[in-house]
């Protein structure tokens, strides 16, 4: 897994260097993600702080939910924490926000500049576990990519 992480990782800085469109970075990159581990990654998406909440950006897969407040559900609590949560099994996640019944595990990592949140990288799977410190080592390094990017 950490090798197909390190080609990733450079797959989306090429794919994103020089690009200052938002929408257009976090698109191709929700894309890639998706596309790199279709057995594992179920949904993958952004949500952006705007107007005092996240509000869904671009994203690859279902119907997701469009407003979260601060310090609700997974994306909620990394936006207040400014950390990664790795969420073994969502139904055991107090106050989860089940956008989805099919999502049984989930990994949200908060997209941070110049010290504040502007927004997280959420990914969920249909199976439990899912996820572990290799996919949060690699999707910081994307979303540090991304921030360096757009910002």
């Amino acid at each position: 897994m950490r090798e197909k992480y390190e080609l990733l990782v450079q797959q989306v800085a090429a794919l994103i260097q020089g690009e200052k469109n938002k929408v257009s970075v976090l698109s191709n990159v929700s894309a890639a993600l998706h596309e790199a581990f279709p057995e594992r990654f179920f949904w993958v998406g952004f949500y952006m702080v705007e107007d005092g909440e996240l509000q869904l950006g671009p994203f690859q897969g279902s119907v997701a939910c469009m407003h979260i407040k601060k310090g609700k559900g997974v994306c909620g609590s990394s936006w207040e924490k400014a950390e990664t949560i790795i969420v073994p099994d969502v139904e055991q996640f107090p106050g989860h926000i089940a956008c989805s019944s099919l999502s049984r595990s989930e990994i949200v990592v908060p997209m941070i500049s110049n010290g504040e949140v502007i927004g997280v990288l959420d990914i969920d799977s249909t199976s439990t576990d899912t996820f572990n410190d290799t996919d949060k080592e690699y999707l910081e390094q994307i979303v540090k990519k991304i921030i360096e990017t757009i910002v």
